[in-house]
């Protein structure tokens, strides 16, 4: 286990261990425990929520992986920093400069670095920390590289970004899209050497200004990992001038200081920042699953009880009994499609959430509904013997009305019983808006007219 992930445990003068009771409740390595606990907990849930389908699971199969992954990450102290930035501003550079030999590679063909590569830091007490280089963010097929790097970025503890010189447009765009991994970010100004110290003073000023809001101002560092050449020019006891040049020192303590900084008073609870974070978006992505999921249940469910109620009230031959059975259709429907959401309704919510639905629905199309009635006129108009064709129009509509029932009982359960801030008449019209009435009506009579024409052979 690293140092900068152990315990804060001291030893007295005859070498046994013991603890600080006055600082270690409330040190940063105290609280980054709570941290690591709290996200360790929160990854084994989501790995062993047996509410989950198994659909589900499989569709997010990489992402369950990366969940193993990330608790064997958590168990072993490891601390991932990656590094973004275009193409020849010294990316790898900087990386092997911490590092201390050439680890990745560099070279002066863009696009050398096609894949995330990772080495350990092996520094004196860096256990555990490791450097992933990426490709550069304005490299040809950009998409899917961009893409790499947006994933690295959500697995990686801490981000470097690299820069030579005052950001461009797609530098700070590239930066607003990795800000929002909500990761630490340190922003390395590298080929510092190719400055003085008052255009250092200057760039720093403009840099600090651009960045205001996505970077803190000590989180802007200047380096040189691989430094140019120097002309040094002697002159000899005669005058004469002599030109020579020497290899220009590395300068890349600013950023180790800086990095060690945040990892000593920091290092578990980035870690644990990290996996939170993973598990919330990863927590998204299963509640959205499951919810389109539930919606092709759903759906398959609201065609079943629109079919019941078209046919059960094309048969009926007395009106008000129509109503009845309508409305239990209605109210069996809705019982069903809570159960499938996992929030299970009685036959009393349901019937006041058709209610509602119902109210919204007259509110908005209020004329359309007077069909209903006409069509239950004509059945009285013929004793209760009304033709297929009747039969299957009135069908239509009361298919028509558990279609937008279902659909607005659906977006109700979808937020958790609740409309949302918008109400139940935006909901309902939305739904209305959505449905071309006339084709589903046309659909709904040809299905109902076939029901009935095959149960008369």
């Amino acid at each position: 286990m690293p140092s900068w992930f152990s315990s804060n445990d001291k030893t007295n003068p005859d070498g046994e261990p013991t603890t600080d009771t006055a600082t270690h409740e409330h040190s940063p390595i105290r609280h980054g425990d709570n941290h690591l606990d709290l996200a360790k907990e929160s990854l084994s849930q989501l790995l062993n929520d047996e509410r989950v389908p198994a659909s589900v699971r499989s569709g997010l199969q990489h992402e369950y992986q990366r969940i193993r992954q990330m608790l064997d990450k958590l168990e072993q102290g490891q601390l991932h920093i990656a590094v973004f930035g275009r193409v020849s501003v010294g990316k790898s550079s900087v990386l092997n400069a911490l590092i201390g030999h050439e680890a990745f590679s560099v070279s002066l063909l863009h696009g050398e670095t096609k894949t995330a590569d990772m080495e350990a830091w092996q520094e004196v007490d860096a256990g555990g920390v490791y450097l992933i280089d990426t490709p550069g963010i304005n490299e040809i097929d950009g998409e899917s590289r961009e893409a790499l790097a947006h994933e690295v970025a959500n697995r990686a503890d801490l981000l470097l970004f690299v820069v030579d010189s005052d950001l461009t447009d797609v530098e700070l765009k590239a930066l607003h899209t990795v800000a929002e991994t909500k990761r630490p970010i340190i922003l390395v100004v590298n080929k510092a050497d190719q400055y003085n110290d008052k255009q250092k003073l200057e760039l720093r000023a403009i840099i600090r200004d651009r960045v205001g809001g996505i970077i803190a101002p000590e989180n802007i560092v200047f380096t040189a990992a691989s430094p140019g050449m120097q002309i040094i020019i002697r002159e000899d006891e005669f005058g004469n001038e002599h030109e020579s040049t020497r290899q220009r020192p590395v300068d890349i303590i600013n950023l180790k200081t800086r990095l060690w900084d945040i990892i000593e008073a920091e290092g578990k609870t980035l870690s644990a920042l990290n996996a939170s974070l993973f598990a919330g978006n990863l927590s998204e992505q299963v509640g959205e699953r499951m919810l389109e999921v539930r919606k092709e249940i759903g759906e398959r469910i609201i065609h079943i009880y629109c079919m019941g109620k078209g046919v059960a009230v094309a048969l009926n031959p007395i009106p008000i009994a129509d109503l009845v059975a309508a409305a239990a259709i209605d109210v069996g429907m809705i019982i069903h499609l809570s159960r499938i959401y996992g929030l299970p309704m009685s036959k009393t919510e349901a019937g006041e959430l058709i209610k509602s639905i119902a109210a919204q629905m007259v509110l908005l199309y209020g004329s359309f509904w007077a069909v209903n009635l006409a069509s239950s006129a004509l059945k009285i108009s013929t004793v209760g013997l009304s033709t297929v064709l009747t039969g299957a129009a009135q069908g239509a509509i009361a298919w028509y009305s558990t279609l937008v029932i279902g659909r607005a009982a659906e977006n109700y359960l979808a937020k958790g019983k609740s409309w949302g801030d918008s109400g139940p008449k935006l909901a309902v019209a939305e739904i209305l808006d959505s449905l071309d009435r006339d084709s589903v009506m046309k659909e709904a009579k040809e299905e109902i007219m076939m029901y009935l024409k095959q149960g008369k052979k």
